[in-house]
């Protein structure tokens, strides 16, 4: 198994019970949990060691998040403490045609306003095998985005590879500023996840699929992988395709492109209905990936495994998905039955 870092927020969402919503609710659930954070949970659920790099306060609410981690075998020895809060977000789960509904309160937190001198990245990344960031950690803060650069410049004096997930996240930072940003850490990374919002907002590139309407043409997105693979260097781009049916009715499959071989491939497409809680379920997908490309003899394998492990995700409450391996390749294989386990 490998070694491998990822640097990001872990924040604590507060959610109304069940599908209640925020105006009705009398108390919030407490579940931590952020982009890379997840990620390497369920890395170290597949039996890696996931080691997640951020600053968080050196009060109990920081280490509310801290034991999270901890609890699933995460190892948090690169966690700086400091700061003076943990980002916080609010999630309301929506049902059938009412969407779910996102409002974040995480300025200025530790990580945000942490700063270089926080971290040794040299020291952080020897001995690692793989890097992981998503465009959400330099979304944060000009401060962050600098932790960002460092961090992909240490990784590649180490020889790991490095992976993002775009996520492009209108409520932290505009195109203009995400493109500026993004496209010369497109530099460092060898591993592309995105969809084609992502790739649009955060790189300049378009797609032609129309997903608001369901339609996902294949044929279109490989287009958009074969151009941003030649753009930035990238051996690897991969994106999901979600269909929003509903709320609690998502359609599911992804795609993978390799630029050496210059193949493409499709994977199944996966059916969930009901969606319990879609929420991390992109990093999800980033994990299973990872996973894959180290585990899996070829790319389709690599694929399958993520998207299997994703589409699990979703029938999973709170950001972490707590799956085994065993129970990824079981539904990969084919076994969607659902049927009680004895």
């Amino acid at each position: 198994m490998a070694k491998i870092i990822t640097l990001g927020e872990i924040m604590l969402r507060l959610s109304p019970h069940g599908t209640d919503r925020f105006i009705q609710t009398a108390a919030f659930d407490i579940i931590p949990g952020g982009g890379e954070a997840n990620v390497a949970v369920s890395l170290a659920n597949y039996g890696h060691t996931a080691c997640f790099v951020t600053k968080l306060p050196a009060h109990e609410i920081g280490q509310i998040a801290v034991n999270a981690l901890r609890r699933y075998g995460v190892n948090t020895d690169y966690i700086t403490r400091g700061g003076d809060r943990i980002g916080l977000y609010y999630a309301e789960t929506g049902a059938s045609m009412r969407p779910s509904k996102v409002i974040y309160d995480r300025a200025h937190s530790a990580i945000a306003d942490a700063v270089p001198a926080d971290f040794d990245f040299d020291a952080i990344m020897d001995g690692a095998d793989w890097f992981h960031w998503s465009g959400i950690t330099p979304a944060i803060s000009d401060g962050a985005a600098e932790l960002t650069l460092l961090a992909c410049k240490a990784a590649k004096r180490h020889g790991l590879t490095v992976s993002v997930d775009l996520n492009f996240r209108k409520k932290l930072w505009t195109s203009a500023k995400a493109i500026s940003v993004m496209r010369p850490l497109m530099e460092y990374v060898d591993v592309c996840i995105g969809n084609e919002e992502d790739a649009e907002l955060c790189l300049g590139f378009k797609p032609d699929a129309d997903v608001e309407k369901g339609v996902t043409d294949a044929e279109g997105y490989k287009a958009i992988f074969v151009a941003m693979a030649k753009a930035f260097g990238f051996k690897y781009v991969a994106s999901t395709l979600r269909e929003s049916l509903s709320a609690t009715h998502n359609g599911w499959k992804a795609l993978i492109y390799n630029s050496e071989t210059n193949e493409f491939y499709a994977s199944r497409h996966y059916d969930i209905m009901p969606v319990i809680d879609r929420v991390g379920g992109g990093d999800s997908f980033s994990a299973g990936l990872i996973h894959g490309l180290l585990a899996k003899p070829t790319q389709g394998a690599a694929l399958e495994f993520a998207v299997a492990a994703s589409a699990l995700k979703h029938t999973i409450t709170g950001d972490f998905n707590l799956v085994s391996s065993e129970e990824v390749e079981a539904l990969a294989g084919g076994n969607t039955s659902g049927r009680v386990q004895r």
